[in-house]
């Protein structure tokens, strides 16, 4: 008996020491290639990649569904581009979210445009801060809440059925804040660490106890939900006409470890497909790049931001390009 839980023991410590260097082993091999980005530590050493696919919330656009294709008169596209700078006006431009644990990039990448296209078009007059709650826990098209969702269906369901407001997690701001617990992702936070992805919240039709309006006259609607086509001078031209979009990627196990430069897939396997929102681009060096927000807490990465090659539709950022205009009447 003795000599079984030995032998258990040192299985742990093996099982556990595996685990402690995947991110060792990537930030190595990475930064050895001197690639153009550099890779280090932003996540806990005891974070599994299988915590990591979780958090993967884009599915398979399922055959048939599509959005109406917007095509743009191509304008002059200046070699840099950052809404951040372009629209100083719009808070939520410059913010990072925290989808916690749950597999929700779908509806973050979402909302967090919607939000920025408010302020856009409004001229800084309207700014709502669109709710990833209503969007998440609602949606029954949208897919499966935090185990994954459509970005198409979040779009027509923002154009047809409307998203009230929503803060982020203990922020008791809006209507419907988060209630999935912001976490942390990383090495060194101010959070609790990040654990197993958690259930999605349960739809409600109702706001928080102190907020007015009440819930079904919070609702904040789309004129208009489309695509883009994946031709980069189309991209450009609908972000710097319209504002950000929501897009999707493949992300390989070296990404979470991206710190600075220009990402590009290097080395690791295929952990899903994850949402973000472009808001950007420029030329680093000699290459170019799409600024990108992430929505896993401004600890990660640079900021919470990070580029990725522009031009070669890299792990597919092109090819799933997303977005709308709010109503704002």
């Amino acid at each position: 008996m003795k000599l079984f839980l030995v032998c258990l023991a040192a299985l742990a410590v093996i099982s556990s020491a595996k685990i402690q260097t995947w991110q060792r082993d990537m930030i190595v091999k990475i930064n050895s290639k001197q690639t153009s980005w550099k890779a280090g530590y932003n996540y806990p050493l005891n974070t599994t990649l299988d915590h990591l696919r979780g958090l993967m919330g884009v599915l398979p656009t399922p055959e048939g569904m599509t959005l109406p294709l917007m095509v743009h008169e191509i304008k002059e596209i200046n070699e840099t581009f950052d809404a951040r700078t372009k629209w100083p006006e719009c808070k939520s431009i410059q913010e990072v979210r925290d989808q916690g644990s749950c597999g929700s990039c779908w509806a973050f990448g979402a909302v967090e445009a919607m939000s920025d296209r408010y302020c856009i078009h409004s001229k800084g007059v309207k700014q709502p801060h669109i709710s990833a709650e209503d969007l998440l826990s609602c949606c029954e098209s949208c897919g499966m809440g935090c185990n994954g969702g459509f970005l198409m269906s979040a779009w027509e369901y923002w154009k047809n059925t409307g998203l009230v407001t929503g803060g982020q997690y203990n922020s008791k701001e809006g209507c419907q804040p988060y209630e999935i617990p912001a976490c942390d992702h990383h090495v060194v936070g101010k959070l609790k660490p990040c654990g197993e992805i958690l259930p999605t919240p349960k739809c409600k039709d109702t706001c928080e106890a102190s907020y007015e309006p009440k819930y079904k006259d919070d609702k904040n609607f789309g004129a208009s939900a489309y695509s883009v086509n994946s031709d980069v001078k189309q991209i450009q031209t609908e972000i710097m006409t319209n504002g950000p979009v929501e897009a999707a990627f493949t992300v390989y196990a070296d990404f979470p470890t991206y710190k600075s430069g220009v990402y590009q897939h290097t080395s690791g396997e295929a952990l899903g497909g994850h949402a973000i929102k472009i808001l950007g681009w420029g030329i680093d060096g000699s290459l170019p790049y799409w600024l990108v927000a992430n929505s896993w807490n401004p600890d990660w990465g640079n900021k919470g931001f990070f580029k990725i090659l522009r031009g070669k539709d890299e792990c597919g950022i092109e090819s799933q390009i997303t977005a709308g205009m709010p109503k704002l009447e």
